[in-house]
């Protein structure tokens, strides 16, 4: 076996970690929320409708990841950003997005279902 390859696989298998934990829409809402700025739990529920519960798991889960940081204020969590890489990452997946039109959509692994 090639030892370049192991190496690929190694940094695939990284890559492929990241691009799921970006995999869940809500996430992707927060990230986008934060692209704009630092929020606390409640302001993100307020913005996105959901309970606090899950905005508090998705940002766990960001936060595990290394791409939100939080700051305490007083009894308060302030969220940010941690990469601003991330907003590139995130701006190349629209481009490629508005490329492909509705393919992506109508993939049969990963679409959305029409009925």
């Amino acid at each position: 076996m090639n030892p370049a390859r192991v190496c690929d696989r190694a940094d695939l298998s990284a890559a492929g970690a990241l691009f799921r934990g970006l995999a869940d829409p809500t996430r992707l809402a927060i990230l986008r929320n934060l692209a704009s700025g630092e929020a606390r739990v409640v302001d993100l529920t307020g913005i996105l409708g959901l309970a606090q519960s899950t905005v508090s798991g998705h940002l766990a889960c960001l936060r595990d990841c290394g791409l939100v940081t939080a700051r305490p204020e007083g009894r308060q969590m302030f969220y940010a950003l941690a990469q601003p890489e991330l907003l590139d990452l995130l701006a190349a997946a629209q481009r490629l997005l508005a490329t492909t039109g509705q393919q992506i959509s109508l993939c049969p692994n990963y679409g959305t279902p029409d009925c």
